[in-house]
């Protein structure tokens, strides 16, 4: 696969010698052992001379990544169409000061950590979970320092924006318009602003389902539950009142490669958005909110809900959505499982326009180590059918 991914990368580049130093780099992802250093891929592929010409080349270079980056979503889709879009975050830990984005944050399995911080976009399929498109979160921090902007050449047109609007930006200010297929966006990390973020995605007409917490306030628009006209619930809340509701949900657990069945309890029912977040404010005249649902998830029926997810897919039935869902945990076991192997976390570099050239050739990697895993455990299952 390599060679046919490749030539697709790289059509978009005028000079031979730019495709050249693009399949050196892909090549070394794919050959180098332990960290993707640009030193350790220029050792497999060319040695000192190579480390100073694929260093121009992904830091100082005038390619555009998104044309790469939009013939790889393009190849992966006719390999294997996409059953959703996941939105997944990926912290990136560093010890320096230097490298662009870098600032203290909280990640739910680091907890609090010194790095960088970015949204992937990943391709999920039955047979290929791969990233496609990167967006790099830069606080505050960098952004309103105009010494740092310098040093790590951010773009003038690269402006402040929250975690949550970074990870919605990841999607839809570049995959909304490249040629792929329309299919859901689930969004993998919380969102608290549900009105505007998920409003986004609505305006565009793309379907969406994104993770919140249990203290998230919605309003109750199905006047047949418990809390309609009482003004805004939390989302525990509104789960709770309606846990009689709940109905036993089937999905194959994609850890395992031959979809293990499982099965939980979910419910989907009717919300709106609160009006400006205010708990217990009753709608009123120009509230204007949406038509939501909100999707609880409980593994033990005894306890709380285990996930909670608001979508602006209103008639989609409950099993689909939990099996929807089931997509974004996929992409969080790959990029701990697999995301080190090809080096996306393994830039050194300090620039902006380097470290997106870099994540852009490790997810060609990803995608090319995937594809041939997928099609290894495929032979595998025919051979022991057989």
């Amino acid at each position: 696969m390599t060679d046919e991914l490749a030539g697709a990368l790289f059509a978009s580049f005028a000079r031979r010698d730019q495709r050249k130093k693009g399949e050196q780099y892909l090549r070394g992802l794919l050959k180098v052992q332990g960290r993707k250093s640009i030193r350790n891929i220029a050792a497999q592929v060319g040695g000192p001379a190579a480390e100073q010409s694929l260093h121009h080349f992904i830091s100082s270079s005038t390619w555009d990544w998104m044309p790469v980056r939009e013939a790889l979503a393009v190849h992966l889709a006719q390999l294997s169409a996409p059953q959703a879009w996941v939105v997944h975050p990926m912290s990136i830990p560093k010890a320096g000061e230097q490298t662009v984005g870098v600032d203290y944050g909280l990640d739910p399995c680091l907890g609090v950590f010194r790095g960088q911080r970015a949204f992937g976009v990943w391709h999920a399929s039955e047979t290929l979970n791969t990233p496609v498109n990167w967006r790099l979160y830069l606080p505050d921090s960098w952004m309103r320092d105009e010494t740092r902007r310098r040093r790590a050449e951010i773009p003038e047109e690269v402006g402040e924006e929250t975690l949550e609007e970074c990870a919605a930006a990841a999607f839809l200010e570049s995959m909304g318009s490249w040629r792929l297929p329309s299919r859901p966006v689930v969004l993998n990390t919380y969102i608290d602003r549900v009105e505007s973020t998920i409003g986004r995605f609505t305006d565009a007409g793309i379907p969406v389902i994104a993770r919140i917490g249990d203290s998230s306030q919605l309003m109750v628009h199905d006047p047949a539950l418990p809390g309609y006209g009482g003004g805004a619930l939390t989302a525990g809340q509104i789960l709770a009142s309606v846990k009689g509701l709940r109905r036993p949900v089937e999905w194959a657990d994609q850890i395992d490669p031959y979809g293990v069945p499982r099965s939980s309890l979910a419910v989907a029912v009717r919300v709106g958005a609160a009006p400006g977040g205010v708990r217990g404010r009753r709608p009123g005249h120009g509230d204007g909110v949406r038509d939501l649902r909100l999707l609880g998830e409980w593994q033990d029926p005894l306890r709380s809900p285990g996930a909670f997810w608001v979508t602006n897919m209103v008639s989609v039935p409950t099993s689909a959505l939990v099996r929807l869902t089931k997509l974004g945990g996929r992409a969080c076991r790959d990029l701990s499982a697999a995301g080190e192997d090809v080096g996306l976390k393994d830039f050194e570099g300090r620039s902006f326009r380097g470290w997106h050239r870099h994540v852009t050739l490790a997810s060609a990697a990803y995608a090319i180590a995937a594809y041939t895993r997928a099609h290894r455990r495929s032979r595998e299952y025919v051979a022991r059918s057989a």
